[in-house]
């Protein structure tokens, strides 16, 4: 049903079927479709990365036997990463992958944690596999990218189900969203085609890898507004105890909870959260618009190393605030909170996994701070083509006066960036060790801070139209105003802690002996 009434087919090019809707929209269904159910969002959204990665690196061959039956939803993709002794360090992938004669290749290992690596929903399932020829150098520089169908494809363009070409090793048992097959894959001398150019496997891959990312973040999206939209009726409707300020119900046994400022502190921050993510990622998403419809490689590659500076921040720091947001959705309901009854403590379980998969929150963090930033040609040029931009918003509003307590803060917060940054770049000349130590806090200060020039512009706009609105118009660019408000007022002060923290050093994470970690006197 969802692929026939063509949900899946948005963002995909008319030639194989597709609507050639902008990645944008498809960024907007997929919002919709996380909030309400993610785990079963999970299976189009992992085929879409698995299309794009065709559509981007593919042979004209694969484009045209693939592509078409994944846009009409009859297949779905997949990405076969991990192993079980290499998970975030690719280097130790083991996985073979021997050419033949006809030019396919014979592939052989075993794959963990593949999400949605075998259901009942698809004819057939496409997996995007990392593997190593056998002359390959070492390392990542050693890794091939493979298309590898759970069924074959015959000449004609129907399936040989005779034998699966990829077999499932075992479902894994999870914590939360069980409702997505976590599998074990095994390969088995599995008939598989090259994408793209040998050896250039990751960087080809990197294409679904940073779509999956944007995915995750859009999980935590999903997360904050589920949880936010869960936690709202339930704090109008629950009585206790009596607002400070004053009786507000003398005819019930209580005052609704949402009467209450700590209440309410947990409420805005999910909302502010939650508005803010958004704008982050949308704008993210014309980045991704801007790839697919780039006409040289080297206009792609450009946005593609802009968007990789965005999706760590996005998939670490937005995940982050998403078990934020379900914690707080459990505590505005107390107790009732923890009983399945109600269904916070999915929210909080099924967020949880957003955090890990497609790289932890540190691996983002040092992806961030390590190679986006400190590593890049010229060094910090992303990071200073940001702020500069920043800066620049806050000079074009400079006469603005209701703005101008805002944006004194988001200059403030963007000038710190930098400073920030510099100094961290010096420290690094020192201490190798302090990008690891500062990583975290630094792509939290990056979030929050990306987060407040949204949210500044957002404001904008909503006290210029304020002006000339009224009723439920009027009260929308009013909530946003407000919101936003909060958001500057109690939310940007936490980078004072991420700043202190980063300039700690890494002297306190590693001084003590790794026996003393243990704190019993009788070891």
């Amino acid at each position: 049903m969802y692929s026939e009434a063509g949900w899946i087919s948005l963002e995909m090019p008319s030639e194989y079927g597709g609507q050639g809707l902008p990645n944008t929209i498809g960024l907007m269904r997929s919002e919709f479709v996380a909030t309400a159910n993610w785990t079963w969002g999970m299976y189009p959204g992992l085929s879409a990365g698995a299309m794009q990665t065709i559509l981007l690196h593919g042979t004209t061959e694969q484009k045209q036997t693939y592509l078409p039956q994944m846009t009409s939803g009859k297949w779905s993709g997949v990405m076969d990463l991990t192993e079980a002794q290499a998970g975030t360090d690719l280097n130790q992938v083991k996985t073979r992958a021997v050419p033949q004669p006809d030019g396919t290749y014979r592939l052989t290992g075993e794959k963990i944690f593949i999400s949605c690596g075998e259901h009942q929903m698809a004819e057939n399932i496409i997996h995007i596999v990392l593997a190593r020829l056998p002359d390959a150098p070492p390392g990542t520089r050693g890794i091939s990218l493979f298309l590898v169908p759970k069924y074959q494809v015959k000449a004609d363009g129907t399936l040989d189900k005779s034998k699966k070409n990829i077999e499932l090793g075992s479902i894994e048992h999870k914590m939360g969203i069980h409702g997505s097959s976590t599998c074990v894959m095994v390969l088995n001398e599995s008939v598989g085609t090259l994408i793209g150019k040998p050896n250039k496997g990751l960087k080809h891959m990197f294409t679904f890898m940073n779509f999956a990312r944007l995915g995750t973040a859009l999980q935590g999206i999903g997360t904050m507004e589920l949880a936010f939209q869960n936690s709202l009726p339930y704090t109008r409707e629950r009585m206790s105890m009596r607002a400070l300020s004053g009786t507000k119900s003398a005819d019930k046994p209580g005052d609704t909870i949402i009467n209450h400022p700590d209440v309410r502190r947990m409420l805005l921050t999910q909302k502010a959260f939650s508005e803010g993510a958004r704008a982050m990622l949308y704008e993210t998403g014309k980045l991704a618009d801007g790839m697919m419809a780039a006409k040289t490689e080297k206009e792609r590659d450009q946005l593609e190393h802009v968007m990789g500076l965005q999706t760590p921040i996005l998939k670490g720091f937005l995940t982050e605030l998403s078990i934020e947001c379900a914690y707080y959705g459990q505590q505005v309901y107390g107790g009732h909170g923890y009983i399945v009854e109600w269904g916070m403590e999915q929210i909080a379980r099924d967020a949880r996994i957003s955090t890990l998969y497609e790289g932890t929150t540190g691996v983002q963090a040092l992806d961030l701070l390590g190679r986006k930033i400190l590593t890049t040609k010229p060094p910090m040029g992303l990071l200073l083509s940001r702020a500069k931009a920043i800066l620049g918003f806050c000079a074009a509003n400079a006469t603005n006066t209701e703005m101008m307590p805002y944006l004194t803060k988001l200059s403030s917060l963007a000038t710190r960036w930098v400073w920030l940054t510099t100094k961290l770049a010096a420290k690094a000349s020192r201490d190798k060790e302090i990008v690891g130590a500062a990583s975290y806090d630094f792509l939290m200060y990056s979030g929050y801070t990306t987060m407040a020039y949204q949210w500044a512009r957002m404001m904008e706009i909503a006290f210029r139209q304020v002006k000339k609105s009224t009723g439920d118009e009027k009260d929308f660019y009013q909530a946003k105003i407000q919101t936003g408000q909060f958001y500057f007022d109690y939310i940007v002060p936490r980078t004072r802690g991420h700043s202190a923290a980063m300039m700690a050093g890494s002297k306190a994470h590693l001084q003590m002996k790794e026996d003393n970690f243990i704190c019993t006197l009788d070891r």
